[in-house]
């Protein structure tokens, strides 16, 4: 009997809620895109090993503030080090070849004055042979051999001359080299240092003293803490809603009591293949504080919204857009507006004075 009495009060409540009749309402309706994401913080990049071996000195942990031009680890490179060392002595060397006090350049300098000192004297001896030949005085083999002797002189003379040149430019250009070779070596030592590029808060960490690492690998993870956005992660199907500009409600999980407003301000084209959605970014209005890089959080995106809207509560819509009205056989079917999480914009196929029944099961 019990059991019975049950069955007929159940019955009884669902006849009721089924009998339920409305109307539609003339009202404000907000239609909103439901997104999750995260915080982020713009400008981020990525310090990264320019050279290989291990790590030394990484005493940096995540939440420290960094300052552009920071040394926040080393590298143990052997091999830069001493191929800096190695092209600065080059150098020494180099530049010593191409001073007054240069062996090879003084030896050159010796043959040189030598060679002028035989060229002036077989220059005045060629000189009076050649007032001797005006008078007719002397022979003329004698003659021939003095003035050949001249012009042997000042052409060997002459050619020292020309090696001199030739040892110097040689020599300056085996200092351009060295010196070329110092810096570039230089450069390859700095490589050694791992040094912060732009200032900001260390975000992600991923190596450790002692570890070793190979060139290109990411050692930390660098942002501006100042500049935060959301990164939203938008379903696919309401991706074509979207646009720039839009106003965004937020709430973090960190702080779920706390409405934060911003603006959608970058719709990545590219779909996400790791989220399976498109990828929007939120500016916030106001500077948020002690914010935490990767914070989740749930935002709606306002992509619609009408006054004075013609209203109907959205479990009151079918498959296919359909509605149950009093009074009517078959179900009508309507031409939908703006659909919020509560309510459905009613463009055509209702009014106001209709009264709408529970759809039939």
């Amino acid at each position: 009997m019990r059991k019975l009495l049950s069955i007929i009060i159940v019955i009884s409540l669902f006849s009721c809620k089924n009998s339920i009749e409305i109307k539609p309402t003339i009202r404000d309706v907000q239609e909103l895109v439901f997104a999750s994401g995260q915080l982020e913080w713009d400008d981020s990049y990525s310090l990264t090993a320019q050279t290989e071996g291990v790590l030394q000195n990484a005493n940096f942990d995540i939440g420290n503030i960094v300052i552009k031009g920071d040394t926040i680890a080393n590298i143990d490179n052997k091999n830069s080090q001493i191929n800096a060392e190695t092209s600065r002595e080059q150098l020494l060397i180099s530049n010593n070849n191409v001073s007054i006090n240069a062996p090879a350049l003084l030896q050159l300098e010796q043959n040189i004055q030598f060679a002028e000192s035989k060229y002036l004297q077989d220059k005045k001896q060629a000189e009076r042979y050649e007032r001797l030949n005006q008078q007719n005085i002397g022979s003329k083999v004698e003659y021939e051999n003095v003035q050949l002797a001249c012009k042997n002189s000042l052409s060997n003379l002459n050619s020292l001359k020309n090696q001199y040149r030739v040892i110097l430019l040689q020599a300056k250009q085996q200092q351009i080299a060295a010196l070329g070779q110092l810096k570039n070596n230089q450069v390859i030592r700095s490589y050694n240092s791992i040094i912060v590029t732009e200032g900001g808060t260390v975000i992600k960490k991923l190596k450790n003293s002692g570890d070793y690492v190979k060139k290109g690998e990411i050692i930390a993870v660098i942002a501006n803490q100042t500049k935060v956005e959301a990164v939203l992660n938008v379903d696919e199907k309401s991706i074509g809603k979207v646009k720039l500009g839009q106003v965004v409600y937020i709430k973090l999980n960190t702080d779920k009591n706390n409405l934060i407003c911003g603006k959608v301000s970058e719709i990545l084209s590219a779909f996400d293949e790791g989220t399976q959605s498109f990828i929007c970014k939120v500016k916030f209005d106001k500077l948020i504080k002690n914010s935490f890089f990767g914070t989740q959080l749930e935002a709606n995106i306002l992509v619609g919204e009408k006054k004075n809207a013609l209203l109907i509560p959205r479990n009151y819509v079918g498959f296919g857009n359909k509605v149950n009205i009093k009074g009517k056989e078959m179900d009508i079917i309507i031409k939908p507006g703006i659909v919020s999480t509560e309510y459905v914009e009613v463009l055509e196929g209702v009014t106001k004075e209709d009264v709408l029944l529970p759809l039939k099961p």
